[in-house]
């Protein structure tokens, strides 16, 4: 017999530069009303809205290395807003800020409603925030489920 999860626990990001991340989440997921519980020389460790950011340093022998959003692993990370005028809100910050925006606040294609922001942190690891309007795709149960993905015809099969 399967279970129903009650949401995503924890995710764990790894950064070269440590020193340089840990003030840019702090104040980004802050913002976004998560509150720093650990805040070590090794890490910074986040909860709020139902989940946690830890964000950690590589290991020495994978310093040499960006951030490759297309590489094995993490593609970006994304976090739920309850309102489109939240989504406003962040991008607001984010430009007072000076943070790295990838796309301004859009509709998208992947759901009824889609809206989000999308950013880079200082290594360039990207962060969205959307919103999804009432039940999202399970608006039309009987459609899904979706035989492709919305806008990714230039991802490899």
């Amino acid at each position: 017999m399967s279970i129903e999860i009650a949401g995503m626990a924890h995710v764990q990001l790894t950064v070269n530069d440590l020193q340089r991340a840990m003030p840019f989440y702090e104040k980004v997921l802050g913002f976004l009303g998560m509150r720093p519980v650990v805040k070590a020389p090794n890490g910074l460790y986040m909860i709020g809205g139902k989940t946690a950011v830890l964000v950690t340093r590589s290991s020495e022998e994978n310093r040499g290395y960006d951030f490759d959003q297309r590489r094995i692993g993490l593609h970006h990370l994304c976090f739920r807003a309850r309102s489109r005028e939240d989504i406003d809100r962040v991008h607001k910050f984010l430009v007072q800020e000076q943070v790295r925006i990838v796309h301004a606040p859009e509709e998208g294609p992947w759901a009824p409603g889609y809206y989000s922001v999308l950013f880079e942190d200082p290594e360039g690891i990207r962060l969205e925030v959307n919103c999804v309007p009432g039940k999202g795709l399970f608006e039309e149960p009987s459609r899904l489920p979706l035989t492709e993905f919305p806008s990714f015809q230039q991802y490899p099969e």
